[in-house]
């Protein structure tokens, strides 16, 4: 099915602008015809990537439709081995509720068929109460990749973020009117985020996965629960040594959230298989205590959606708070990629689907 005409997210000099500038890349990846939709299945995917294109004042989204027939020559492509980039600078354009830029896909249920409907662009959990609205009962998210490049400069090394990208999340919906209901959903927290993190005099990174009480923003017990996969969790800054993950080296991680279960797996080659599972209807953590200060119902009544990329947690902002290292950036690509003011990723695989009865 040919899907590069009639794009319709932005306008026609805009995606002719991004496609001549990939034309014109002097780069071997943008030399190539194909774009990231023709290797991989991103019909049920949208994208942010850091830039203003049409000059709205508000960063980027690549819709559904027009991801087919899209690529960026810094921030997505494919590179000279077929495989997905992602990349992105430490300053530069981002959301409206983030100081962290990302060019990283925004998973969309009802794909192709996106009439911004909440319920069918998302999934939830068996245990929500209005679970036959959503587009899907759980989900499936698998991905192989490599971590090519994290931030090196932060004015606060000592603060978690600082270093670190993340690369796989599950984030819930922000729903004003489920907050509303004061039931404890719709705050937009994530149950899930998969984290590489590498310090500048390290030789190897670590991979650990964060869940995020399901709490409202001002609540100070709304804080991230790190789980070590490779190497270290975020806030231990000793070397992980062989026990960690290279630069370039290739790990993979599934997703499997079945029924209220969030299954996870991790595999390396070289230092084998990791296993977690939650459940995102209760309190009880990965390592089955219960977590007094967590929404006693975890995640029941929210709907959620995956998220696949780069996203950069070396925040610029230069403030107390523990999100921001204040990490060095120009806003200038060219300038920022010479510094090692970026992040950047590459996935050989990437697929979604519905979620999978475990076989155990």
């Amino acid at each position: 099915m040919n899907l590069k005409k009639n794009i319709t997210s932005l306008s026609a000099v805009a995606l002719s602008t991004m496609v001549l500038a990939s034309c014109n890349s002097t780069d071997d990846q943008a030399s190539q015809a194909s774009v990231p939709a023709d290797k991989f299945d991103l019909s049920h995917w949208k994208i942010t990537i850091p830039t203003d294109i049409n000059n709205d004042g508000k960063v980027d989204s690549i819709s559904t439709t027009a991801i087919q027939a899209y690529q960026h020559p810094d921030y997505f492509y494919l590179n000279e081995d077929n495989n997905l980039v992602f990349a992105t600078p430490n300053k530069a354009f981002t959301t409206p509720n983030s100081s962290n830029t990302r060019s990283e896909l925004h998973q969309v249920v009802s794909g192709l068929q996106d009439k911004g409907d909440k319920y069918d662009n998302n999934f939830t959990i068996l245990a929500n109460k209005d679970a036959e609205k959503y587009g899907q009962i759980g989900g499936n998210l698998q991905a192989t990749l490599q971590v090519n490049h994290v931030a090196k400069r932060a004015k606060y090394p000592n603060k978690a973020p600082a270093f670190s990208v993340v690369v796989g999340q599950i984030h819930a919906t922000k729903d004003p009117e489920f907050v509303a209901q004061g039931e404890g959903y719709g705050y937009g927290n994530e149950p899930l985020k998969i984290y590489f993190k590498k310090w500048p005099n390290h030789d190897y990174g670590s991979v650990f996965w964060n869940y995020e009480r399901n709490l409202e923003k001002e609540n100070p017990d709304r804080k991230d629960i790190s789980y070590p996969v490779w190497g270290n969790s975020w806030l231990d800054s000793s070397e992980p040594g062989d026990k960690g993950i290279a630069l370039n080296e290739t790990f993979s991680y599934e997703v499997n959230v079945y029924e209220n279960i969030m299954y996870l797996t991790f595999i390396s080659e070289r230092l084998g298989t990791v296993n977690y599972q939650i459940n995102l209807a209760d309190n009880i953590d990965a390592y089955g205590k219960v977590d007094e200060l967590d929404h006693p119902n975890g995640y029941t009544g929210d709907g959620n959606f995956f998220k696949a990329g780069a996203y950069d947690q070396c925040s610029i902002k230069d403030d107390p708070g523990f999100w921001y290292p204040a990490c060095l950036g120009t806003g200038d690509w060219e300038t920022d990629k010479a510094n090692g003011d970026y992040a950047q990723v590459t996935f050989m695989k990437l697929v979604t689907g519905p979620a999978k009865k475990p076989q155990n």
